[in-house]
């Protein structure tokens, strides 16, 4: 059985007139571009401890099956507003899980983005922990009813956005939780 005991984070940008060489870029941006994703659901799991993007990337060797969530986003059209967000909620009990979340929108700010995709892994925690709460509160108001239960005990996000290329070269956007062993 593999359970990641390590996570990192990270995000690039990538620009070129072919779409695949554009998500290559973004990885490299990202520092992940030396390993084989395999990206997988979204559950953060327990006593996985969260690591920098120098720590995390002095663990990939090159050619390694390495699994993430990833949330990828890309335009060939320019000035086009994307982003691509990977939200995160953990739980007070560190033995427990949290949840991840992917979210890949147009037209949004990184703020807005962010946020969502904050909002959707809290929410999935919330809803398995038992944590009530109404939906159509606004996130903020959410997330201090979450934190307040004490059953949450952090969530954010990180997110990468980007205008399409000017002269509508391929514009690719990551965000990615990256597990390590």
């Amino acid at each position: 059985m593999y359970v990641p005991t390590k996570i990192f984070f990270t995000k690039g940008v990538g620009r070129h007139k072919e779409y695949l060489t554009s998500f290559e870029l973004a990885l490299r941006s990202a520092g992940i571009e030396i390993c084989n994703l395999v990206t997988v659901s979204s559950i953060f799991p327990g006593n996985c401890k969260r690591v920098s993007v120098e720590e995390g990337v002095k663990d990939l060797t090159p050619g390694q099956i390495t699994f993430c969530v990833m949330a990828r986003n890309s335009t060939n059209e320019p000035n086009r507003l994307i982003a691509a967000s990977i939200g995160a909620a953990l739980p007070a009990d560190s033995n427990q899980y949290g949840y991840l979340s992917e979210h890949h929108p147009f037209g949004e700010t990184e703020k807005v983005s962010g946020e969502y995709a904050e909002d959707l892994a809290a929410t999935m925690l919330a809803t398995t922990l038992g944590v009530e709460f109404n939906p159509d509160t606004d996130w903020s108001e959410r997330e201090n009813i979450y934190k307040m239960s004490g059953k949450i005990v952090r969530s954010f996000n990180i997110t990468q956005s980007a205008e399409g290329d000017k002269n509508g070269l391929w514009t690719t956007v990551i965000s990615v939780g990256v597990l390590l062993p």
